[in-house]
């Protein structure tokens, strides 16, 4: 992670201040519920509340520490106890370091999803405008990169609106699957700690319990949410991915927004560039990056080892940081899309009407000639005026063979744009609820 893509809401959440608090936290609220049963008197504990709720945890003091220690919690627990005093002694009473670690990282994994939450409503919201906004402005569908079909733009925004739907839903299903509490001890047996501490402490913290834990939270959670975000990076690539081929200078029908003083060569000042689209292509990269060591983390050995830490300590901040970035440059391109309807309609018009090309196909079949025959007339026809030689429309009504079949009154009926975006109020209905 690197300031240049990370927002200050998500960055922050992975600070050492951050992780300190939520360390703290997790260990009063335990002492809470260990003084309720007994294990610890009472005062000790809200003398642990008292005097480390308002303490600033010394991060420079507690790195001093771990390097002599060689352990981060110890020396969170050292520092701590320079804070509280003697009582500290009845801080962490049954319990190992992954309760705090774990616990810890599925509230931090937690509060990331709900920004990245209120990123894809962002992203949503634009998209719904936009397509609404552009809901019969017609352009081409492309396969493989080639004129197929029309459509129109705000159907295209619309698959879109659609996938990031999908996207929120696998967010909050991540985030439920992740936000689990571990207070289980050593080996996860709860032989040291009751666990009525890690129920406590799960409830405080808005967590779920974790139903058996060998240690650690199995990283299958972990598996599944860092993939969640995988999917959700390559749902943002295809839409820069568009929006990158909508602006290429061939084909201008769509650009991101170019501000007042912008440039975008240092050498070529008639430049206008992608390059904000070009950059969630590249941020995607690196969300999906972490999957694949995510997936790698869940076969650990035996109770626990800490093959996953340095993994973790990486990919969480780094996926949920440029993610929460790309997500609003994505929601900040769509708002301000330059589109261009009528360089839509000039290019859907550049091939003479071959987009309606399936059309002739099944009229001539529903004129009696076999599918084999209408393929072979409507190529024939098509294919020079690709090449250039004639328009489509014009070659089809000067084909005999075609004529026989179709008369020009009717061909000219197959070439009417209104035919392909009939079912537009269907589809928005699908989509958005309401046309």
């Amino acid at each position: 992670m690197i300031p240049r893509y990370a927002r200050e809401e998500m960055t922050s959440i992975w600070s050492p201040e951050t992780r300190f608090k939520i360390w703290f936290e997790i260990e009063a609220h335990a002492a809470d519920r260990m003084a309720e049963l007994g294990v610890i008197p009472k005062e000790a504990a809200a003398s642990v509340w008292e005097k480390g709720r308002s303490a600033k945890f010394d991060v420079a003091r507690i790195d001093e520490i771990e390097r002599e220690v060689k352990h981060d919690v110890i020396a969170f627990l050292t520092h701590l106890a320079e804070i509280v005093g003697p009582e500290a002694r009845f801080v962490h009473q049954g319990m190992t370091s992954s309760d705090v670690l774990d616990t810890c990282l599925s509230v931090q994994l937690a509060r990331a999803s709900d920004i990245l939450l209120k990123d894809v409503d962002r992203v949503l919201a634009a998209l719904k405008k936009r397509a609404f906004e552009h809901k019969m402005t017609l352009t081409v569908g492309r396969s493989h990169g080639i004129h197929a079909e029309p459509t129109t733009f705000g159907v295209k925004l619309a698959t879109f609106y659609a996938e990031f739907e999908r996207a929120k839903k696998r967010l909050l299903a991540a985030r439920e699957e992740i936000a689990v509490c571990a207070i289980s001890g050593a080996v996860g047996t709860f032989a040291n700690i009751d666990p009525s501490v890690e129920e406590h402490v799960a409830k405080k913290m808005g967590l779920a319990v974790e139903p058996v834990s060998t240690q650690i939270i199995p990283r299958d959670r972990h598996a599944a949410f860092f993939a969640a975000l995988g999917v959700v990076a390559s749902s943002i690539e295809r839409l820069a991915t568009e929006i990158r081929h909508l602006q290429r200078t061939e084909v201008l029908e769509a650009e991101e927004y170019f501000s007042p003083g912008q440039k975008g060569s240092s050498a070529m000042p008639h430049k206008r560039n992608p390059v904000l689209t070009e950059n969630l292509t590249g941020l995607a990269r690196l969300v999906r990056m972490c999957v694949i060591p995510a997936m790698e983390n869940v076969a650990l050995w035996h109770e626990r080892d800490i093959s996953h830490s340095s993994v973790e300590r990486g990919i969480g901040p780094d996926a949920t940081i440029h993610l929460d970035f790309a997500l609003n440059r994505l929601g900040s391109v769509i708002e301000n899309l330059v589109i261009y309807p009528d360089r839509m309609r000039q290019n859907l018009n550049r091939l003479g009407g071959l987009v309606h090309s399936q059309r002739v196909l099944l009229a001539l079949t529903q004129a009696g000639a076999s599918r084999e025959e209408s393929y072979s007339l409507v190529q024939r026809n098509a294919m020079p005026a690709w090449r250039g030689e004639g328009a489509f429309l014009d070659n089809l009504k000067s084909d005999a063979d075609v004529v026989a079949r179709l008369k020009p009154a009717a061909i000219d009926a197959l070439f009417d744009d209104a035919h392909h975006v009939k079912h537009v109020d269907t589809i928005f209905r699908r989509v958005f609820g309401t046309a």
